[in-house]
């Protein structure tokens, strides 16, 4: 079954988890220190919650499509990349305490969208990685955005020129 992912940065993450309790009627599948998230049946929803900084409103952090398999990664990266949308493939990487195959592109907004599968739970991860660091690394989560400078297209961040 795949399901939408919204992904959202909380400064008030105890709070959020009992909005969101509250709201969706399920007890979180995941928590971790400063993230938990919700595999809500119906709707089909993954809503991931990430610890921002104190005092902030909550804000969309990125979006995604849970799909089962690595195969449904791999088909996806095919479909998106021959409509011409520049994709980033981050397989096996460890992300939100989980370990991952995805990819990754950019809607005309800038809006960060992934489309992966947990392969296993990651529960010897210290935190939230970022994008293309290792799994010994810590700091802030920054789902979606470009490992490095590099890596950034300045025209139509959601749009490639060539097939990747």
């Amino acid at each position: 079954m795949s399901r939408v992912q919204l992904a959202l940065r909380v400064s008030d993450l105890e709070g959020s988890v009992e909005f969101y309790r509250s709201l969706f009627g399920v007890e979180p599948a995941k928590r971790r220190p400063g993230y938990a998230n919700f595999a809500i049946a119906e709707p089909p929803l993954k809503l991931v919650l990430i610890e921002g900084k104190p005092d902030q409103p909550t804000v969309l952090d990125h979006l995604g499509v849970e799909v089962e398999t690595t195969g449904e990664v791999v088909a996806a990266t095919g479909r998106l990349a021959d409509r011409g949308l520049l994709t980033r493939v981050e397989n096996d990487t460890t992300c939100c305490y989980a370990l991952q195959d995805k990819v990754w592109v950019h809607g005309p907004g800038a809006e960060p969208w992934e489309v992966y599968t947990v392969k296993a739970d990651a529960p010897a991860a210290t935190s939230i990685h970022p994008v293309g660091a290792t799994p010994t690394a810590s700091g802030d989560c920054v789902c979606g955005q470009p490992a490095s400078a590099d890596s950034e297209d300045k025209g139509a961040p959601w749009r490639s020129s060539e097939t990747v």
